[in-house]
């Protein structure tokens, strides 16, 4: 302290009336605030030269570039210490707290996410302009071996942690082949490798970037799920495709893009982003017994089983480990996931009301029988509230899709208090006549409907048909 203190007092003149640490979001450099008079400067006290040299070279060349950076003014003469901007204390991460606690974002919340990831091409493209590569530390370009550290990270920090068993052959087979799909679109833009919503600072309604000292050459799609798929920001579905989609428009001053290649590329990055924070949460959890970091595990196989709901057939073997894994009871079972839990179930009012399991009682009971009916059709009898030929039946009059937006205008502020209330169970029942077609097409487009809007937990049942799934 007293170091930055004389680099201070040395460059400016003027003598340092007070000086405070903040805080350091787990990284091993420390922050100290250094003010005086009318100035306040950021001083970093460093632990690893080389880190220290690519965050200087990097800040001053996105500065040169007209990017959003806090300038670097004075450095030490040994470079383990630097004295930068003060861009103040209106951090992304706390400006956008009431939505991470809720689950639901309030459209100035939403306006600041969506502007930042408008701003991230700046520092991808134009940050990439001109510059040399080699100071990014510790590697200059993201490659083979940068993702089979992660993967194996993944492995053997968390993976085997849990318990669960599985074929490292077959595994590594399928690690092989999806590190050479990562690696299938580089381009020569920058990577920032930690975007999030810790690292943006915001000043008069712009964001900023900090902490970009890990970035290297690599492709864009990483950071993209980086940020949209951060675990703990339960990020409901339809802000991540704002997210993107702001993205997608942004980015296209620099290249062009094919949505739909781009979305199947982004897949991609956001299960190895997702593997890559797991491996991270198991070692801070289980080896560097720092329990707190297991609470974030359930919202990072949130992330996971959403993924899994479409399959990724080119790797089969690490596909079902991964839905292997997130069965494991006990990842149901950390107190630290508080989420509200909506439990929806189809049923036959022949066979009667579904009882709550959870001991609470309420919620809501919904009687389907007066839609229309396709059970009564012979052709109808084989199918069900899931497969296509009875969801045009529904469909078609359109008394089905009013009805559910009753539903809807019921149980989504129902949601809403219960989140901000701390509740942690509520249970929505559709009955219809045979518990196959109705009740099941509304269970379904509820479950769905919920998934999409609030970050919740939701356990799908379908009584007599003797399935369930969690969203």
């Amino acid at each position: 302290m007293e170091s930055l203190k004389n680099l201070f007092e040395s460059n400016t003149g003027l003598k340092v009336r007070e000086i405070n640490e903040m805080t350091s979001s787990g990284s091993n450099r420390r922050y100290f605030r250094l003010k005086a008079g009318n100035l306040s400067l950021i001083g970093v006290v460093g632990t690893n030269l080389e880190e220290n040299k690519a965050f200087i070279s990097l800040a001053r060349h996105f500065r040169d570039r007209g990017i959003n950076v806090p300038e670097v003014l004075y450095v030490s003469s040994d470079g383990m210490r630097y004295l930068q901007e003060d861009l103040g204390d209106e951090q992304l991460y706390r400006l956008v707290s009431q939505g991470r606690a809720s689950g639901e974002y309030s459209s100035y919340e939403r306006m600041l996410l969506r502007h930042t990831m408008e701003m991230l091409p700046r520092i991808q493209f134009d940050g990439a302009k001109g510059l040399d590569f080699s100071v990014c530390y510790p590697e200059p370009e993201f490659d083979g071996r940068m993702v089979m550290f992660d993967l194996n990270y993944f492995k053997y920090c968390f993976l085997k942690a849990t318990g669960l068993e599985f074929n490292e052959v077959y595994l590594q087979d399928d690690f092989e082949k999806f590190r050479d799909d990562l690696l299938k679109d580089g381009g020569n833009t920058f990577m920032y490798r930690d975007f999030q919503a810790r690292n943006v600072m915001i000043r008069d309604g712009e964001p900023w970037f900090i902490d970009f000292q890990g970035g290297r050459r690599g492709p864009v799609y990483y950071d993209v799920a980086s940020f949209v798929w951060q675990a703990r920001a339960r990020y409901p579905e339809d802000l991540r495709r704002e997210m993107v989609k702001t993205y997608i428009n942004s980015v296209r001053e620099y290249m062009d893009v094919d949505e739909d290649h781009f979305q199947e590329r982004l897949r991609l990055f956001v299960l190895f982003r997702t593997l890559q924070v797991l491996g991270a949460y198991g070692f801070r959890g289980y080896f560097e017994k720092k329990p707190h970091f297991l609470g974030s595990v359930p919202y990072a196989l949130s992330n996971l089983r959403r993924l899994l709901a479409t399959p990724f057939e080119d790797y089969p073997y690490l596909n079902d480990t991964l839905v292997k894994l997130t069965t494991l009871p006990q990842f149901n079972e950390l107190a630290e996931d508080k989420r509200l839990e909506v439990s929806i179930i189809s049923f036959a009012y022949k066979k009667g009301i579904p009882v709550d399991s959870s001991g609470n009682g309420g919620g809501y009971v919904f009687d389907c029988r007066s839609i229309n009916n396709p059970g009564k059709y012979e052709h109808f009898k084989r199918f069900n509230g899931r497969d296509a030929e009875v969801i045009k039946f529904l469909e078609d009059d359109g008394e089905i899709l009013s009805y559910l937006d009753h539903v809807y205008s019921l149980v989504d502020p129902h949601v809403r208090r219960f989140i901000a209330r701390g509740f942690t169970h509520l249970q929505v029942c559709f009955g219809c006549t045979g518990g196959q077609h109705r009740s099941v097409y509304c269970a379904e487009h509820l479950a769905e409907h919920l998934s999409d809007k609030f970050d919740i937990k939701i356990s799908l049942t379908h009584r007599e048909l003797g399935l369930g799934r969690i969203l």
